[in-house]
């Protein structure tokens, strides 16, 4: 099923494709376009949706079961330290990588570009600065409130007090760890469901994004988006690397068994798409999922390396576009502020956009270059979207690497014929 559904996805992707050059070639009218394209979009919206639907339990559910079954506190904490050690050297690695490496490519110096009025507005809503406003919002004044908006740091943050708690009560708390376990395999088993629809919502995804803007529209910024792509390339290699240091050859395996999580990330813009699967592959990778249930979560809320790449690497080539110098010193201070206000961000289309804007705002750079970044940033939010994926998978084989406990592979194209709560 895992391998037929990869080859499904991947049908989809070039169908989408194919079909939306088809439509962007023969229909002239724009409303026309537009109404096909409110088709597609509906279709990746209800796919999306239903993703949104089970991520909160999800979360909630692996990440309680992976803490219970940790055993004990001085366990709890051992990992908690090596996953976030992981987590904020893979943050200062990626957010390194793109300020490097827009500042030696130089994608916004001596272009072309017809750049909108420095004034002009990209219409996207600009989180607090204020320092303490986005501490505190990180913590949840209601599960409730935290699963219904899929704060995802927010259910973390409920997730963790909730299966400590279930540890301290010990036997007392027996009948709630069977439950947690149980809707783990429900989930995962829901999950099932809503990803035989994911090859028709890449297919809507890719028609629409190409019906609408054309394959022109690459060429048009095909500096930009290559020189991104080819930084993706560089973070991978050195993930992968870090990667081969811990766990050995069998890093470069790695890739089979994480291939349709990337690819429906990579397909819908979305790496929160692929967060069931990616603890699936995990699990038939050989991470346990006491720590994969653990890990994996965390990665969400800490970890989007793609994400933090792309913010240094897009905030500093809008302000090339317009000609703005950033000493040394501004570039530190936009690199550490971008670290503080991405943490808690959910791995949800554009996002990143929301972080940036509110970056730019700081350090004198024009909202309006966004503007001209919204026409491609589908095919950016693909790239960061997959690499996002890659980030988390590394790190979870990383730290049960770490533990000593991972565990010998599945073959990768073998669907699991239990939920990974299997091996807990």
């Amino acid at each position: 099923m895992a391998k037929r559904l990869t080859l499904y996805i991947m049908i989809g992707l070039v169908l989408g494709i194919i079909v939306g050059a088809i439509l962007h070639a023969t229909i002239s009218d724009p409303g026309t376009i537009e109404a096909i394209s409110k088709w597609f979009k509906l279709v990746t919206d209800i796919f999306l949706r239903l993703i949104k639907m089970i991520i909160a339990p999800l979360v909630f559910a692996t990440l309680v079961s992976g803490i219970v079954h940790m055993g004990d506190a001085a366990s709890l904490g051992r990992v908690g330290l090596k996953t976030m050690t992981w987590f904020i050297g893979a943050t200062v690695v990626s957010l390194t990588l793109g300020m490097i490496l827009v500042n030696l490519l130089e994608p916004g110096v001596g272009t072309s570009f017809v750049l909108p009025p420095a004034d002009a507005t990209a219409g996207i809503a600009k989180p607090s600065s204020d320092i303490f406003t986005i501490i505190s919002e990180m913590f949840p004044k209601s599960i409730f409130e935290g699963m219904a908006n899929n704060t995802l740091l927010q259910i973390v943050i409920f997730s963790l007090f909730f299966g400590v708690a279930m540890t301290a009560v010990g036997e007392k708390a027996e009948p709630i760890v069977k439950g947690v376990d149980a809707l783990v395999d429900v989930m995962l088993q829901v999950t099932n469901y809503v990803m035989r629809m994911s090859p028709l919502a890449v297919f809507a995804a890719m028609a629409k994004v190409i019906a609408v803007n054309g394959l022109g529209i690459l060429a048009t910024f095909a500096w930009f988006i290559g020189t991104f792509y080819f930084g993706l390339l560089v973070l991978w290699l050195t993930l992968f690397l870090a990667a081969f240091l811990v766990i050995g050859p069998r890093a470069g395996t790695l890739i089979r068994y994480i291939r349709e999580p990337i690819l429906l990330a990579f397909s819908t813009a979305s790496s929160e798409a692929a967060y069931p699967r990616t603890l699936e592959a995990l699990d038939r990778f050989g991470v346990p999922p006491k720590i994969g249930s653990f890990v994996l979560p965390l990665g969400y809320s800490f970890n989007l390396d793609g994400s933090m790449m792309y913010m240094t690497f897009a905030t500093l080539f809008i302000a090339q576009l317009y000609g703005i110098e950033l000493s040394f010193g501004q570039q530190v201070a936009m690199f550490l502020t971008l670290m503080l206000t991405s943490k808690g961000m959910a791995a949800v289309p554009r996002a990143s956009l929301v972080v940036i804007s509110g970056t730019m705002a700081q350090f004198g750079i024009p909202e309006a270059g966004l503007v001209l970044i919204l026409a491609i940033d589908q095919f950016l939010d693909m790239g960061r979207s997959g690499t996002n994926v890659v980030g988390n998978a590394v790190a979870t084989a990383v730290v049960a690497k770490w533990e000593g406990e991972l565990d010998a592979p599945e073959p990768p194209e073998i669907e699991p014929p239990h939920a990974p709560t299997s091996r807990a």
